[in-house]
């Protein structure tokens, strides 16, 4: 919303709409000066931490503060919603690229490089969410780690919380025992939890996997597939995420989670730590059947 506001809402507009109640004027001219410059600049934080203070300092005037800051935000709603319904395909998409180090445990010990990039949308029905991962390492010639992950999960908004989910997963880990892998799912999901500093998605359904081991033939198995989205907002510029997903199959089930902090430095620039894990029930002989990841990144949002 931050982003947003910054960059299209018109702040001469703005103080228009949200400052014609006659009310408002009984306002102390320096309070209001205050909240004018917060509402302009379109930084929600800002707006929060100066209406705050303009409260605390003028009680008797709580309602009015009150009242210019829901108004700013509703106007803001209002045009977030607009433009989402004006949107193409195109338009409206947000992401981030990271680049970072890892280090590992399970099927390899080492370090090396890691780089990812994830792309939304959210529109009115329908939320797109693209993810791709890379970790890579070359030691004394040989290559020592070599990890690749990439999904795309569109959703469609039912009602009461409720969505339909799909999901396209392509993952290729040789020393986990696979070339390629290759993972269709759909089925419902419910945000459990919509509040404005956090939100959980749960979602399930039916699954086909299909992996081509590298000893062993391949195998294409009809699964089930059950998964948690978790997302935190612990205080301004700080997040805590937990992705879960369970793959259960007759002869081989997954299980991987992947926590992550993330602190802005600035409005772009960010620094993550994450942990991942993934384990296999039934791995090829060779392999471990746990592996992890630790990484540290720089994130730029985009």
């Amino acid at each position: 919303m931050t982003r947003f506001a910054s960059t299209l809402a018109a702040p001469a507009a703005m103080m228009m709409a949200v400052g014609s109640s006659p009310a408002l004027a009984e306002l102390p001219a320096p309070v209001r000066a205050m909240l004018d410059a917060a509402i302009a600049s379109g930084n929600e934080a800002d707006i929060s931490a100066i209406a705050r203070v303009a409260k605390s300092t003028n009680p008797e005037d709580a309602g009015e503060i009150d009242a210019l800051v829901g108004s700013y935000r509703q106007t803001i709603a209002e045009m977030a919603l607009q433009q989402k319904r004006e949107a193409g395909f195109l338009d409206g998409w947000r992401g981030s690229g990271e680049l970072g180090g890892f280090v590992t445990s399970g099927n390899t010990q080492s370090t090396g490089l890691s780089a990812g990039l994830t792309i939304n949308k959210d529109g009115i029905q329908f939320r797109h969410k693209v993810r791709a991962t890379v970790d890579y390492q070359r030691s004394d010639g040989l290559t020592t780690r070599n990890q690749w992950l990439a999904s795309y999960e569109p959703n469609f908004r039912l009602n009461d919380g409720f969505y339909l989910f799909g999901l396209f997963m392509f993952e290729k880990d040789r020393f986990q025992g696979f070339a390629d892998r290759l993972t269709l799912s759909g089925g419902f999901g419910y945000r459990a939890i919509d509040a404005a500093r956090l939100k959980l998605d749960v979602k399930g359904g039916p699954a086909w996997r299909g992996t081509d081991w590298i000893a062993d033939p391949r195998t294409d198995e009809l699964e089930v597939l059950g998964g948690a989205d978790l997302v935190w907002n612990i205080a301004p510029g700080i997040d805590f995420t937990n992705n879960a997903q369970a793959v259960w199959g007759s002869d081989n089930s997954t299980y991987s989670n992947t926590a992550a902090f993330t602190a802005k430095f600035s409005r772009a620039l960010s620094g993550r730590l994450s942990y991942g894990l993934r384990h296999e029930t039934n791995p090829p002989l060779a392999s471990e059947k746990t592996d992890t990841v630790t990484r540290a990144t720089i994130v730029y949002g985009f």
